[in-house]
């Protein structure tokens, strides 16, 4: 957990060239990390993205081969979710920093190994899950508005994931998982925005889902679940994943408060201060909701590990999200409320 003394930079280890090809890009751009390893099935792939960024990186389709090379300080994980788990335990294990895509894992067996591990280093070693969405300019806006207290009490939050590619489901390594989960594969997202912008953690959910437009597919699991879950404080979340829908990949959330409103949809964002139907009342907010790239959180991951900062509240966070889909999953499969049990 040191950084390589010969050259004062960190070494990096990417594994899987998919969207971690956007991780190596954000690591190549930093000035304290060296990209030494590039680890993917497609050796292909992985020379090509070498020859991209002019690196050194050494090429690998086994991981572990990367977890050998002391010169290895982080590890960042891009490779099919069921991969997650493992490739987490192994990377802290040898002692190295790890950013993941998400999910983390995928349930409370698997998050309780992880945090006991993680624990066992006292702080030092920084673990983050790239839920991207919170930093987008304007979710870090709102944030700031909720916290001013300007929409009154929060009483309800709604989030919908619209993924709107069906073929990754039904042709791509998504249809391979067992018990795949469309919550925790992309509804995440919008577990991980009702969190962080509420400041508040659920008690309890119920969900149900179907699979109507993977029927006949070899994608054997719900493409649609929705979720209803009630706070301490009275509010109501209801987040949704939907995978098969006849819609561009988007996301769409309301937040409603005694005060204001916030609107993000096809029309996009925008905030409503009034109830009267002749007054307009409605600020548009021309802050983008996406992120540049999926790597825009490796600078902060970087800044930490330099900086020796405390990183265990955001870690406590993710393992929050987790906790929720997890008990997600189970209220949809026993058709059930669960108690949400938080690691």
């Amino acid at each position: 957990m040191t950084k390589n003394r010969d050259k004062g930079r960190l070494g990096v280890a990417i594994i899987g060239l998919g969207v971690g090809e956007q991780h190596a890009r954000a690591f190549a751009r930093s000035r304290d990390c060296e990209i030494r390893w590039l680890c993917d099935f497609d050796l292909k792939r992985a020379n090509l993205l070498k020859d991209d960024l002019r690196c050194q990186a050494a090429i690998t389709d086994n991981f572990k081969i990367a977890l050998d090379d002391p010169a290895v300080d982080i590890v960042s994980i891009a490779s099919f979710d069921d991969h997650h788990y493992e490739q987490v335990v192994d990377c802290m294990k040898a002692g190295k920093h790890v950013f993941v895509e998400k999910p983390l894992c995928r349930n409370l067996a698997e998050l309780s190994h992880i945090k006991k591990i993680w624990e066992s280093y006292k702080g030092e070693l920084k673990l983050r899950s790239n839920l991207v969405l919170r930093a987008a300019p304007l979710y870090r806006w709102l944030k700031e508005e909720l916290e001013s207290s300007g929409f009154g009490d929060v009483y309800a939050f709604d989030g919908e994931y619209l993924y709107g590619r069906l073929s990754k489901l039904t042709e791509g390594w998504r249809k391979e998982i067992l018990d795949y989960s469309v919550m925790e594969g992309g509804g995440i997202h919008l577990v991980d925005l009702m969190v962080w912008l509420t400041g508040q953690r659920p008690t309890q959910v119920y969900a149900s889902g179907n699979r109507m437009c993977t029927e006949g597919t070899e994608f054997q699991y719900n493409d649609y679940m929705t979720t209803i879950m009630h706070f301490p404080s009275g509010l109501i979340g209801r987040i949704t994943a939907n995978f098969g829908c006849v819609h561009r990949h988007h996301h769409v959330m309301r937040i409603y408060g005694t005060y204001k409103t916030f609107f993000y949809d096809d029309s996009g964002p925008r905030i409503h201060v009034s109830r009267d139907i002749e007054t307009e009342g409605v600020t548009r907010i021309t802050l983008d909701p996406l992120t540049e790239d999926k790597g825009v959180l490796i600078g902060d991951f970087v800044e930490a590990i330099v900086r020796g900062e405390n990183t265990s509240k955001e870690t406590q966070e993710m393992f929050d999200v987790v906790s929720i889909c997890a008990a997600s999953n189970e209220s949809e499969k026993f058709g059930s409320v669960q108690k949400i049990q938080y690691v």
